[in-house]
């Protein structure tokens, strides 16, 4: 059972990204990348990397058996002149949407951004990649009492 919550925190992620956040940044007024989840990558799509992972929980959430996972989200973006500006924006996007709907449609109990890092390519002009990298934390009440 713990395997299928974990499967649902990504599908629940995948569509937030893929339907409300491409929402956002739809009715912005820069021609900004959408989310994609296919092989496909271009100038007009990013496919996102997901890394789930058990975290640390507090003693309060050990106590009220809360389970908690840190939700690591990549964007590689080619880089362009507007690479940065897109940075900006997913992180914008992604935050906005969360706000809406911190419990993923009831799969968390709750979804916070513990981070956000934006990282430039080593050298400016070399065709190397901007990436930014969204931090996720996330509760999910413990379906058993083992411990």
């Amino acid at each position: 059972m713990q395997d299928l919550i974990e499967m649902r925190i990504i599908e629940a992620v995948r569509g937030l990204l893929a339907g409300r956040v491409n929402e956002v940044l739809g009715d912005w007024q820069f021609m900004i990348p959408i989310f994609e989840f296919s092989d496909f990558q271009s100038m007009t799509a990013v496919v996102p990397v997901f890394t789930l992972t058990d975290c640390e929980r507090t003693e309060k959430e050990r106590i009220i058996f809360l389970d908690a996972y840190t939700l690591t989200i990549t964007f590689a973006l080619q880089e362009t002149a507007d690479s940065e500006l897109f940075c900006y924006a997913y992180g914008a996007a992604v935050c906005k949407a969360l706000r809406e709907n911190p419990t993923l449609g009831g799969v968390a109990d709750r979804v916070t951004v513990s981070g956000k890092k934006y990282i430039p390519p080593k050298k400016a002009g070399c065709g190397q990649e901007w990436e930014i990298v969204i931090t996720l934390r996330i509760t999910v009440e413990t379906m058993s009492n083992e411990q």
